[in-house]
């Protein structure tokens, strides 16, 4: 397992792509947090606010090490922590203050929640014309559902990607992890990164609305265009391939799982050949993708017959050897010990201050010249805000312990 270490002292050698850009971070739970995160881990100065005493919402989801959330870290590193209590005038002034001294604002609030707070966009706008507001909800900020509570599995689910996920026998099937709030995470960190490229000529900022719902309704591929022009309703083939075949998982002789995809005349006629089976090219049910989509089972049978005789490696081996895409199906155990993630230093090891040396997963964006770097670990409750209230809006100890006091912050 790679290492690389990251403590809240650490200074990095080289400035990351968005240094100097400030982020109050308002969301909670998965695609506002990740968000954030992103920009974070690009060079922003991240500034998480949190409501005192219990903080985020995951900070109390397990699992726990030395009684700190691991849901609440991997979602939350290369972020200072602040405490203010939004339901109090000095707390709703402290942000007032932040907010104009920001470049970017993300919240994930049921829509309208902001407003009630009396920070809807018109109002931030005019306090600070250079803001974004990258606002992330269920529904959007209009419409009928605008207003109704959403989670991942909700976007899934109305979406039709779990309709399209599972066994073709069997009741649809959530993904194994939260992809809409990922994928909705991804839309928009680059509708944010936009609307900065987009305030370089205009000088003002823009609010950025994205959904879980159309996040989801994005990686249905052709299922929408087949509904519509050709009646027919897309729905789940387990892990075949919906385009083409042969691409499924397949048992070997120990027992493990391997996935292979082929694409094209002269991969099955290498695969063919490398069953021992070169006829199987010319057989008429597999001569072209059409033919072999239509008699998947069939062909199905025959490559389980071959890899039913082969262990793991061999049969990998065999595959490599032809040029067929595969892999055995990994656990996460697997994972963490692949050489090639060892090399690319793919997973990050943070020193937690109360957890103690925490792995992650690493960067998924290579810069050549402005690196994405660990800068700060997943921070405590409150950690920075001293700091932070010192730095932004250059308070006073004195005013900062005022605060405190009357459990604004």
């Amino acid at each position: 397992m790679s290492v690389t270490m990251a403590t809240d002292s650490q200074s990095s050698p080289a400035a990351g792509a968005l240094e100097g850009i400030r982020v109050v971070d308002l969301s909670r739970f998965i695609a506002g947090p990740y968000c954030a995160m992103l920009l974070g881990d690009m060079g922003a100065d991240v500034v998480k606010v949190e409501p005192p005493g219990r903080g985020e919402n995951s900070r109390t989801f397990g699992p726990f090490v030395e009684g700190e959330s691991l849901y609440t870290m991997v979602f939350n590193r290369n972020k200072r922590s602040l405490t203010l209590d939004l339901r109090s005038d000095a707390g709703k002034e402290v942000l007032r203050r932040l907010v104009a001294k920001a470049d970017v604002l993300v919240e994930n609030f049921v829509p309208g929640t902001l407003e009630k707070m009396g920070f809807g966009w018109d109002a931030l706008h005019a306090l600070n014309p250079r803001l974004i507001l990258t606002r992330i909800s269920g529904f959007g900020q209009s419409g009928p559902l605008s207003r109704k509570p959403c989670f991942d599995v909700i976007a899934q689910t109305m979406s039709g990607l779990m309709e399209i996920t599972g066994d073709p026998d069997g009741r649809p099937t959530m993904a194994g992890t939260y992809v809409v709030d990922y994928s909705t995470a991804l839309y928009a960190t680059i509708g944010t990164l936009a609307a900065l490229q987009a305030r370089n000529h205009t000088g003002k900022g823009q609010l950025i609305d994205v959904a879980l719902l159309d996040s989801a309704m994005s990686m249905l591929m052709t299922a929408i265009p087949e509904q519509v022009l050709l009646g027919r309703s897309m729905t789940r083939r387990g892990n075949r391939d919906r385009y083409g075949a042969p691409a499924n998982t397949f048992p070997t002789a120990d027992g493990a799982w391997v996935h292979l995809v082929t694409t094209g005349e002269t991969m099955f006629q290498a695969l063919a050949e490398a069953m021992g089976q070169p006829q199987l090219a010319q057989d008429p049910r597999f001569r072209d993708n059409g033919a072999r989509m239509g008699n998947v089972e069939a062909l199905e049978e025959q490559i389980t017959a071959w890899t039913r005789t082969l262990g793991t490696q061999e049969l990998l081996d065999a595959l490599h050897g032809i040029g067929v895409p595969s892999a055995k199906v990994a656990s996460v155990a697997d994972l963490v010990e692949y050489p090639h993630l060892t090399q690319r230093n793919r997973i990050l090891e943070m020193q937690h201050p109360r957890a103690g040396k925490v792995p992650m997963q690493g960067f998924a964006i290579g810069f050549g010249q402005s690196p994405m770097q660990l800068r700060h670990p997943p921070p405590m409750l409150g950690q920075h805000t001293s700091t932070i209230l010192e730095e932004w809006l250059g308070m006073t100890p004195d005013e900062v312990e005022r605060l405190r006091a009357g459990g604004s912050a």
